[in-house]
């Protein structure tokens, strides 16, 4: 017989502490308020407390008919009723669910929210058409597998970081108690030359188009404008990343100082960065003005006034026939860079933004060649703007170049 009262569970909703009502159920309250009623078994040789409810919402008679429905199910039923709990949480969370609630939590703390678009986009791209709306609970190395495969050896970075993201989600669901275990390891069922075939081929770089090409192709751009066809042209002319141009807006162009200063959260490297604009970079700038829809405030809008895809620019190439890459270009002003000009790898590493290899030399050095990057970008903005005829169009311009702190 129980020893609680109901009158007694009501005060002790007042006091904190554990209260015993007999055959392993008890009233445990927190010094916060929270009161729920519990009952102790032995399973498999383990004390275990399973969870009835909240005592503000479960009776004092119906905690005991089921504590005792509880212990029937272990003690005659052979049942681990804590194990069926967690299956049955499992399976109401999709890995789709799981993906984008990590997602979510913890885009705020990420780089850039392009990367947190990126991260989020390589799994709606590569995983939620084979798993998305199957519990996350139910995700196997097999299936994991056949989600890479079509990309492993093809495009073997993207099927690696698609690998990780995967694992990364499956870890959070289990951490949730949405998956009964972890995720299958890397250095097990889906490291390379196990469940995955081994990634042999070299590193394959971005295919970039000669410079020599590079005049040619941009008048073959202008002849038909478009803010496409304006972003890879003002990528080109400033050795960016697509991203950075993509996400620009009006308000980062300083156009008496001849600048653009790129906002870190737009940057790989999480850090603002200023481009010196060239004349023909002006020009690209004065064409997008020109166009400039109602409603935002992107220099390079998409169609809907949000900021246009990467494949936007990388369907310009394609429909150009050319084979090469937008990020290529930053190869192809390297390479001009080095073999037409006499300026130091360091103004060129600071017009690209890249990072010092070597951490001594980083820690020292505080310039970022302003001065010199602006005189290497007008030179590069020239050549490329000579219409592969050897001659230099140049464009007007009433401002003069300020220095910028």
């Amino acid at each position: 017989m129980g020893k609680l009262t109901a009158k007694q569970v009501k005060d002790a909703l007042k006091a904190p502490g554990s209260y015993q009502d007999g055959d392993g159920l008890f009233l445990k309250v927190d010094k916060r308020g929270g009161a729920s009623w519990y009952v102790r078994v032995q399973h498999e040789k383990k004390r275990r407390d399973i969870a009835l409810g909240s005592a503000k919402l479960v009776s004092l008679s119906e905690a005991r008919g089921m504590a005792v429905l509880a212990r029937k199910a272990i003690k005659i039923e052979g049942r681990d009723i804590i194990a069926e709990r967690r299956r049955d949480r499992a399976e109401a969370v999709t890995f789709r669910q799981a993906a984008e609630r990590y997602h979510a939590e913890n885009k705020g703390g990420w780089k850039s929210e392009g990367y947190a678009n990126q991260w989020l986009a390589s799994l709606e791209r590569h995983a939620f058409p084979r798993f998305g709306d199957r519990p996350a609970n139910d995700i196997a190395a097999s299936d994991i597998i056949a989600a890479l495969l079509p990309i492993w050896q093809d495009k073997p970075e993207t099927g690696r970081r698609v690998r990780h993201r995967i694992c990364t989600v499956l870890n959070f669901a289990h951490s949730r108690g949405w998956r009964t275990h972890e995720a299958p390891s890397s250095s097990g069922s889906l490291k390379a030359g196990n469940g995955l075939p081994k990634q042999t081929g070299e590193r394959q770089h971005r295919k970039a188009m000669p410079y020599k090409a590079v005049p040619e192709f941009l008048e073959h751009l202008r002849t038909k404008p478009s803010f496409g066809r304006l972003a890879l042209e003002f990528t080109v002319l400033t050795a960016a990343r697509s991203q950075e141009t993509r996400l620009a807006t009006w308000d980062e162009i300083d156009l008496e100082a001849m600048l653009w200063t790129c906002p870190g959260e737009h940057m790989k490297r999480g850090k603002a960065h200023i481009v010196p604009l060239s004349e023909a970079a002006l020009a690209v700038l004065r064409k997008a003005a020109a166009l400039k829809l109602a409603g935002t405030n992107l220099i390079f809008p998409g169609m809907s006034g949000e900021p246009m895809s990467d494949m936007t620019l990388l369907k310009v190439l394609r429909d150009a026939g050319e084979p090469f890459h937008v990020h290529g270009f930053r190869s192809t002003f390297t390479d001009w860079a080095a073999d037409k000009t006499t300026f130091a790898n360091a103004v060129v590493d600071a017009a690209k933004a890249h990072k010092t290899p070597d951490a001594t030399e980083a820690a020292y050095r505080r310039t970022t060649h302003l001065e010199k990057r602006a005189k290497l970008m007008e030179a590069w903005g020239a050549y490329a703007s000579s219409g592969g005829r050897g001659e230099v169009i140049r464009f007007p311009s009433t401002r003069k170049r300020q220095a910028k702190a």
